[in-house]
């Protein structure tokens, strides 16, 4: 049996390697790569690459094997995840997996924002492929925010159309511990876990955390929906997506992504990172 995870190179699924090799010895983690070069380093380290591309599902044939515990990680191309996740999924099931575990996003089938729908495809998905499960419903990342100071230290705010809505945010790397914790662990096939971070707070209390790491004057600016669409298009970002984002602080204003369940502080047997922990992090890697 191998723990396998897909996605091993990206921003989470790295850190889901890092903390099972941690755990686990190197031999018996797997890592579903699309660029081999990209994950010589994993390789370096005894970790057994396996080569794929979601888009090509004949790579996928051979990819998993019987008894493997598989992380999917949602891929990050909105949009495009439906195909790219049932060609796993089909691979998957062709090889009789011991267990799926699937990051998919807060509220799982009752989430109702845009960028939930996928997932909730997904989910259903994998119900119906009758394959031993385990739902990772991921809640919002603190570093969506944490990434992008240089705009907010630049403009002296943060600008969102959240209103008041809190967020139960938490870190790539708790929620990378929760998926280790899980395909290491037993008792979680069949589970769904709402997980998010232990202290749900506003952007307005996220703005005084910067402010007070910074020793700047960083205010919160609640703007209507089409201003911050317009805002972002403007800063480049696609449009289809900005209208995305507008979409998750609407979500956001409505108390969707506010949930604090506890299931990732239980998950990983610690509290999960204060704001102001990541934030200092980003602002002294700044």
């Amino acid at each position: 049996m191998s723990i396998v995870v897909t996605g091993a190179t990206g921003l989470l699924g790295r850190l889901v390697v890092e903390r099972l090799l941690a755990t686990v010895p190197a031999e018996s983690v797997a890592a579903v790569v699309r660029d081999k070069e990209k994950a010589a380093p994993l390789a370096a380290r005894g970790v057994e690459l396996r080569v794929a591309d979601y888009d090509r599902p004949e790579t996928l044939a051979d990819v998993f094997r019987a008894d493997d515990r598989v992380l999917l990680i949602s891929a990050d191309e909105v949009g495009r995840r439906i195909p790219q996740h049932t060609a796993v999924i089909d691979a998957a099931k062709a090889a009789g997996l011991a267990q799926l575990a699937y990051t998919g996003i807060l509220g799982g089938p009752d989430a109702d924002f845009q960028l939930a729908a996928e997932h909730k495809v997904t989910e259903q998905l994998i119900l119906d492929s009758g394959l031993p499960h385990t739902f990772l419903r991921n809640g919002w990342y603190t570093e969506n925010y944490t990434a992008n100071l240089a705009p907010v230290l630049e403009h002296g705010a943060v600008v969102a159309n959240a209103g008041e809505g809190r967020v139960a945010a938490a870190t790539r790397a708790d929620y990378a511990d929760a998926a280790a914790a899980v395909l290491t662990g037993d008792g979680h096939l069949g589970a769904a876990y709402e997980l998010s971070g232990d202290v749900a707070w506003s952007l307005a209390e996220y703005a005084a955390v910067v402010a007070e790491a910074t020793g700047k004057e960083i205010t919160y600016r609640n703007v209507p929906a089409s201003v911050h669409q317009e805002i972002l298009t403007g800063a480049g970002v696609p449009e289809p997506f900005a209208a995305i984002l507008v979409d998750v602080d609407e979500a956001i204003a409505r108390g969707a992504l506010a949930g604090t369940s506890g299931d990732l502080a239980r998950l990983i047997g610690r509290p999960t990172t204060p704001l102001a922990d990541t934030v200092a992090a980003a602002v002294a890697a700044a």
